[in-house]
């Protein structure tokens, strides 16, 4: 309660400073506003953290991640802008700054003498500034393509594998776990919609295309008010619009998977106005090609590894002379796994909306928002021909509002979601557990940011409401950054969160395919005491501190200390034996750590170290245990070299070393006898079908052996012209070739290992 009333105090005295400063910024009639984006010339990809000022003046700002600015305060009248960024040169640009109307500029730069290495590093130095950005990783599609590509086609699963705090399961069942929260308590969003199980069951590959990526925001705690629905961490990715510039796109072929991509304008006005579309599609080919290519690898040759995916997506834009952009989007997956041996597991995420960004040349306000839907739907049949399934279904409205100064933003708005969900399933007992439900979720937010030279504050405030439960939730949230030097950089954060969405998977399996959800639930229970739930939510609160250091031209350390206290945790009651009992238990928890990152970027040469610390613990009322992705430690080592006369050449690697995952022990095995036939079971000669297992007392007690890794990858590109050439990639998996447990069979006393070494050669044509 102390916490909550401290960020009380902080949210009303910025919610006054933020109306102080749009009324004094209102009442001034002497000055007015521009705003614009800035393209690059050849590409017509926007230009991040580009420099805009007014020549003659100090008066400046920068552009955000999506190329767009706003100069704010500037005298009445004509004058000229000066936009500057390493990499490209300079250009002057006439404006004029008018009473009642905002000018609207769009700006093309063409690319100077100085390498791209260099502007990369000059854009990540500008932003971490003026920026707190705690726990906070921006991702751009340069950045994934760098890495070792399982089977040359690099993917966003691959890279955020990388990422300090991030845990992954292995190479068959992709699933991450962000600094001590589970799946479930982690939000993945595609263009703001949630993708409910956005990777695929071959590990190395999720649903998004990277070569539609526009960037990638990775937040693995303590994240802002504009977000919300979880308690640990998000992923929010978003896709750019087809090229501007011509007709193109991309043709790929690997053993894994084949790929198509075209984008292109569809009508060009005079005007400045643009119709362009992306359509991409991706289908995998491993299940025929492992046959041949990799029958080691697998444990049937006639089935191969029974991986099949499908994927489509699709986004048709219109961008207005003033700025204002429409898209209109739309996404299929497909997934399918088929052992006889071991199940059926067939998946598929769908959905689409339309996303708007508005800039009215009357108002300094912009509005962005969204109208969408999202589905998700599994079912699987096992070995024990039982089956299971679970659909979620969610409609989506979401509106915000942004008031840019140069120094200062405020964005405030209301999020709505409807969700259904369908959740069937038996447990060991042979209880059914049903669960059918409806429910809306509404949510308004604020925040504020403003910077000084020395200091960026972040304070912000998010109010849920769970409508079948019918409960409100405070959700304070505060973020620092202290510039003590040029070199050197204090930040923290901290926020209270919630979440009424809970999983269906089972903790006890740190490799679970079927992930089924259902919202929170609607009938009464007790917590771990006994005592009736005083809230139905699960909530966690966060704390997070570090510093970022600057050593020379290329190097930057990072260190991050982390605390998330899971101070109620909803999941299914398991261990239910009766119809009678409730559906539903509790748990607390707590996570925490650190995470140490050395990056070293030159024009040529890239190299990212990263360690990371972590403990995550639950407690159930009976015991505390640590979860089974409790990893202790977790090593990743990434580096990337250019080299040959024209760059044509890139060579990468990554090394990962994770220390083993903890599980719960075995004590003995009995023979299973289900007495059907009653007091007359012949219990002393008749042979059992089944082995019951009975397990140790001290919940996950052992730990598997340590995982890790080597792969390697070689790209060499072929120009033809501007605009078409090829890239030819050779790439080693596993290239030592280390057997990693996958999973333990303890009836069988079988170890099943991960993938084992995987060569691979692969080809893209782009044009």
């Amino acid at each position: 309660m102390c916490i909550q009333g401290i960020f009380r105090s902080v949210m009303s005295w910025a919610l006054v400073f933020c109306c102080f400063v749009t009324v004094a910024n209102a009442q001034n009639a002497d000055v007015g506003s521009i705003r614009g984006h800035v393209y690059d010339a050849e590409t017509g990809e926007e230009v991040p953290f580009a420099t805009i000022s007014l020549e003659g003046t100090i008066m400046g700002t920068n552009t955000d991640e999506n190329g767009f600015f706003t100069l704010t305060d500037l005298p009445l009248g004509e004058g000229s802008l000066l936009v500057t960024f390493i990499g490209y040169e300079d250009m002057i640009l006439p404006i004029e700054v008018k009473k009642t109307k905002i000018n609207y500029y769009k700006v093309e730069m063409a690319k100077g003498g100085i390498t791209l290495g260099v502007v990369d590093i000059s854009a990540e130095r500008q932003q971490a500034k003026t920026e707190v950005r705690i726990s906070e990783l921006k991702v751009s599609k340069k950045q994934i393509k760098a890495l070792p590509s399982t089977g040359g086609e690099a993917d966003i699963l691959q890279y955020l594998q990388v990422v300090p705090g991030i845990i992954s399961t292995g190479d068959q069942g992709g699933q991450i776990f962000i600094r001590g929260g589970s799946p479930i308590q982690n939000e993945i969003l595609l263009d703001g919609l949630t993708i409910y199980n956005p990777f695929h069951s071959i590990g190395f590959f999720s649903t998004f295309e990277t070569e539609a990526i526009r960037n990638v925001d990775v937040l693995t705690g303590a994240f802002g008010a504009e977000h919300g629905g979880r308690i640990s961490a998000v992923v929010d990715i978003n896709t750019r619009e087809g090229s501007t510039k011509h007709l193109g796109g991309q043709v790929s072929l690997s053993p894994f998977l084949g790929k198509v991509l075209l984008e292109g304008p569809l009508i060009k006005s005079e005007d400045g106005s643009n119709l362009t579309f992306m359509l991409t599609g991706k289908k995998s080919i491993i299940q025929d090609v492992s046959r041949s290519l990799y029958s080691y690898a697998a444990d049937n040759d006639t089935l191969g590894l029974p991986y099949n995916f499908t994927d489509t997506y699709g986004k048709l834009s219109y961008l207005t002379p003033k700025g204002s952009k429409f898209s209109f989007f739309g996404f299929n997956f497909d997934d399918t796994f088929d052992d006889p041996e071991i199940a059926r597991i067939d998946w598929n995420n769908r959905g689409g909306g339309l996303i708007f960004d508005l800039l009215p040349n009357a108002s300094a306000l912009t509005l962005s928002g969204l109208v969408g839907f999202t589905g998700y739907e599994i079912g699987i049949i096992d070995s024990d021909n039982i089956p299971r399934r679970s659909a979620i279904n969610e409609g989506n409205l979401n509106l915000e509002f942004k008031y840019l100064t140069n120094e200062s933003t405020v964005r405030y708005g209301i999020d709505i979601k409807s969700i259904s969900t369908d959740f069937e399933f038996t447990n060991p007992f042979g209880v059914r557990l049903s669960e059918n439900q409806n429910t809306t979720e509404i949510a308004g937010f604020l925040s504020y940011r403003k910077a000084w030279d020395r200091v960026v504050i972040e304070p912000g405030l998010r109010v849920p409401y769970y409508a079948s439960l019918g409960e409100f939730y405070l959700e304070p949230r505060l973020a620092l950054k202290i510039n003590i030097l040029d070199d050197l950089r204090f930040k923290a954060g901290a926020g209270l969160y919630s979440q009424n969405l809970i999983s269906t998977s089972n903790e006890r399996d740190v490799v679970n395919l079927f992930s089924g959800f259902i919202s929170g639930p609607e009938s009464s229970f007790n917590d771990f005491d006994g005592n009736p739930v005083s809230t139905k939510l699960q909530t966690a609160r966060h704390l997070l501190a570090g510093f970022e250091k600057d050593i020379g031209a290329g190097l930057q350390l990072n260190v991050e200390g982390f605390i998330k206290d899971f101070t109620q945790l909803v999941v299914i009651n398991r261990n239910k034996t009766r119809v009678s009992q409730p559906q539903f238990a509790t748990e607390i928890g707590d996570a925490y750590g650190v995470d140490f990152s050395a990056k070293y970027e030159t024009s040529s040469f890239y190299v990212w170290a990263t360690y990371s610390l972590g403990f995550v613990n639950r407690f159930d009322g009976e015991q505390e245990f640590p979860t089974v992705f409790d990893r202790r430690h977790n090593v990743n080592f990434l580096t990337t070299y250019t080299f040959g006369q024209d760059k044509d050449f890139l060579f990468s690697l990554r090394w990962n070393f994770g220390s083993g995952f903890p599980f719960t022990q075995t004590v003995a095995f009995y023979d299973n006898i289900t007495f059907e036939d009653g007091v007359g079971t012949d219990y002393e000669t008749d042979n059992p079908s089944n082995i019951g297992i009975i397990f140790s007392d001290v919940r996950n007690g052992g730990r598997l052996p340590s995982y890790h890794r080597l792969d390697l990858s070689l790209q060499k590109t072929v120009k033809f012209s501007a605009t078409r050439n090829l890239e030819l990639i050779a790439s080693i998996t596993n290239a030592y070739n280390r057997n990693n447990i996958f999973f333990f069979d303890r009836v069988k006393f079988e170890r099943e290992d991960q993938l084992p070494i995987i060569p691979s050669l692969s080809a893209k044509f782009n044009f």
